[in-house]
């Protein structure tokens, strides 16, 4: 997956480490959010540090959704590490049909089209990091 890093430069640092060797390139750096919004890197997500003067979020990143469970949160992280629903399953102790219902309220609640989609989407919202 292609990212952006937002952040000052001691977070887009800490960000490039914890990405380092991972399944994410950073295709680019910025100190803020409108002005990675407004680069014309191709990226799949945003990936934010904390948050400071220079990090706002646009209009488009805050549109209102409907509030994500604890556990809807769980499964969301295991996904963004790529895991299938067994693994899922099997961390969580649950049923993979559980996980089913969890992948598919979360694809709804954040307007997702696939398990991809709902990673990018929740990364960009501040949902999750990565």
């Amino acid at each position: 997956m292609r990212v952006l890093i937002v952040g000052s430069p001691a977070e887009r640092a800490r960000l490039r480490a914890e990405l380092e060797g991972s399944a994410f390139e950073v295709v680019g750096e910025f100190s803020s959010l409108s002005q990675a919004e407004a680069s014309a890197a191709a990226s799949d997500a945003i990936v934010l540090g904390r948050r400071g003067p220079g990090l706002t979020r646009s209009d488009r990143f805050t549109e209102p959704i409907e509030q994500l469970t604890a556990r809807e949160i769980q499964v969301l992280e295991l996904l963004a590490e790529g895991l299938p629903n067994k693994a899922i399953a099997e961390r969580l102790a649950i049923s993979d049909q559980t996980v089913k219902f969890h992948v598919a309220s979360i694809s709804g609640k954040l307007g997702a089209t696939n398990r991809t989609d709902a990673v990018r989407r929740a990364v960009r919202r501040g949902l999750i990091t990565l």
